[in-house]
């Protein structure tokens, strides 16, 4: 089962991951100040992990594929990591949007 996981960075700021049921991290979100903004942000990929167009389909400097789901506002909520080709680009959006809608939360900051 697919999850997404709330963490908190070293400098405090509040984070998460969205986890495919193998494990393996497809989205990780920006840093917040507050955990209830990483939550908001959560509930934001859920919504907008349905539409292929908040889809930003991208190429870094060294060559390698990459994607930014993007609010209905134009923000990034959420970026994956980098592939090595247009392939696997495509198979990790289809991974967030067949996993990110109905993935529990686990929250890693509460002891």
């Amino acid at each position: 089962m697919a999850k997404f996981e709330i963490t908190q960075r070293k400098n405090g700021e509040f984070q998460f991951n969205l986890k495919a049921s193998n494990g393996e991290i497809i989205l990780t979100s920006e840093g917040y100040t507050a955990k209830e903004s990483c939550k908001n942000g959560i509930e934001s990929v859920k919504k907008n992990s349905t539409n292929d167009d908040r889809f930003e389909r991208k190429l870094s400097s060294n060559g390698k594929f990459f994607f930014n789901l993007k609010a209905i506002n134009g923000q990034v909520i959420g970026t994956s990591e980098m592939y090595e080709s247009e392939s696997n680009r495509e198979n990790g959006i289809a991974s967030v949007k067949k996993n990110a809608p109905a993935a529990e939360v686990v929250d890693k900051t509460l002891k």
